[in-house]
């Protein structure tokens, strides 16, 4: 009987457990080409939930949509030029930090590099931070 249940448990949990597809949330996700991305735009990437900040400087940040306040998804609103949470109304600006409304600390990251003149977004490993830090800001080679 143990054994029996055991067995059962062990088919549960490994159906239940995510498994995405390759290129999916939760792994990595090619964002595009490098040279796509223009400095100073958001470009949302829909299969990593994931927003692609490049800077005036040529670099790179990997926003995740949620926010920290309650997880609500945090749309770009290129006319505003902000991250603006529509559930409580929290502000971010392109970096990721808060601007205003309840939201605790900046938009999560997610850790970036290149492949074969492509950006790549690790979305299985999400950085929590409690502030903007330069080093954050991934500058391709």
């Amino acid at each position: 009987m143990v054994g029996l249940f055991g067995q059962t448990g062990i088919a549960l949990l490994h159906f239940f457990r995510p498994r995405p597809e390759a290129g999916d949330f939760g792994g990595d996700v090619v964002a595009g080409a490098i040279e796509e991305f223009e400095a100073g735009r958001v470009n949302y990437i829909l299969r990593g939930r994931v927003y692609i900040s490049r800077l005036e400087d040529g670099g790179f940040l990997a926003l995740w949509q949620r926010c920290t306040h309650l997880g609500c998804t945090v749309p770009w609103r290129e006319d505003e030029g902000l991250f603006h949470c529509p559930c409580h109304s929290s502000l971010f600006d392109r970096k990721g930090e808060v601007l205003g409304g309840p939201a605790p600390r900046p938009l999560d990251l997610f850790p970036l590099r290149s492949e074969e003149g492509d950006l790549v977004v690790d979305t299985s490993h999400p950085i929590v931070r409690d502030r903007f830090d330069p080093s954050q800001v991934f500058y391709p080679s």
